[in-house]
């Protein structure tokens, strides 16, 4: 299955055997706008939402839109429908105005699907924003889905990948200050972000030895070490090494030329030195239409490609382009 294929898949035709859960994310944001504006458009089958009845039910009354919450089973069959799997909030909030109280049911809910997806009931998740900065605040460690939910799964490298039909581009560090970032670039992490890439691509997208593009971690690409070390120290030796392995890998790139069409075209997906350096670029690209996507996890977890929106929560103005997207993917990524 080629990448450009994938969002070509009927959302909406998942049967009772691929049930795909989602977690709408911070209660207070846009994720259950988002549930709520979607199953007006299409059925909703095959879908099962981890959320408090209660707060989705309000936000619909909010929204001015019909909505009939089904527990206890898994399907739907009609417009304004959603099979959920209710779960109850610390605290109900207002649209737009977030509450610490309700980190702990955020993380529930993560576990739900977590746990339905290791034991199979669940054939994939998919995320909703939640705001990292009230979770850790709250009192629990988090910093961010990919990490959360690598850790619950035990697995050792998650790698995010955030695509568009058009551009893919995978992260080497995830959510690190930037003042963290050249610390945390070495040899062993290059070889195995990339190891993961090439493995996933041919396991989950149907893309056998992939062309990966390397972005170098300065600028220039350190410039033969004149504008940094971490090139000639880690990243080139890592990549001599995975070329000695068969992986089509190129790079270092210097990564203010990488994200050029014609570079572009050379290559399956681009892997980014952090968070900043490559995530602007396929924003400005895709936004709206992009997929985050966990590689590495012994299941498929996509997620929206926004934040929780507090200032448009309950407003109906919405944009569900990012999990349609997200929806897409992991309904393709499981077929």
């Amino acid at each position: 299955m080629q990448m450009a294929s994938l969002l070509d898949f009927n959302l909406y035709s998942c049967t009772m055997n691929k049930l795909i859960a989602i977690t709408p994310g911070e209660p207070a944001g846009v994720g259950p706008d988002l549930l709520i504006q979607l199953c007006q458009e299409r059925v909703m089958s095959g879908l099962l939402v981890v959320a408090s009845v209660e707060l989705l039910d309000k936000r619909a009354v909010e929204l001015g839109l019909p909505l009939n919450c089904i527990t206890g089973e898994t399907s739907v069959t009609a417009l304004g429908q959603l099979a959920v799997r209710d779960l109850s909030l610390s605290s109900l909030p207002e649209a737009g105005v977030p509450n610490n109280e309700n980190a702990g049911h955020l993380l529930a809910a993560l576990d739900i699907a977590i746990d339905g997806c290791l034991t199979g009931e669940f054939s994939a998740m998919v995320t909703g924003p939640v705001n990292k900065a009230m979770i850790s605040n709250a009192g629990y460690a988090f910093l961010g889905h990919t990490e959360y939910l690598a850790e619950r799964a035990g697995t050792v490298l998650p790698v995010m990948l955030l695509a568009t039909d058009e551009l893919r581009v995978a992260l080497a560090t995830t959510h690190l200050a930037l003042k963290d970032v050249p610390g945390a670039i070495n040899k062993d992490l290059i070889e195995n972000v990339v190891r993961v890439i090439d493995q996933q691509f041919a396991g989950k997208f149907g893309i056998d030895s992939p062309r990966i593009g390397v972005c170098g971690l300065n600028p220039h690409a350190g410039e033969g070490g004149y504008l940094g070390s971490e090139e000639i120290d880690h990243i080139i030796p890592a990549l001599d090494q995975l070329r000695s392995e068969g992986v089509k890998v190129d790079g270092p790139l210097p990564a203010d030329t990488a994200f050029t069409e014609h570079m572009l075209e050379q290559y399956d997906v681009m892997l980014a030195m952090y968070h900043d350096q490559g995530l602007p670029v396929l924003k400005h690209h895709g936004f709206g239409r992009a997929a985050n996507i966990t590689l590495g996890l012994p299941f498929v977890r996509t997620s929206v490609d926004h934040g929780t929106a507090f200032d448009i929560a309950g407003s109906g103005t919405a944009d569900l382009g990012g999990m349609k997207t997200a929806l897409a993917y992991a309904s393709a990524l499981t077929t």
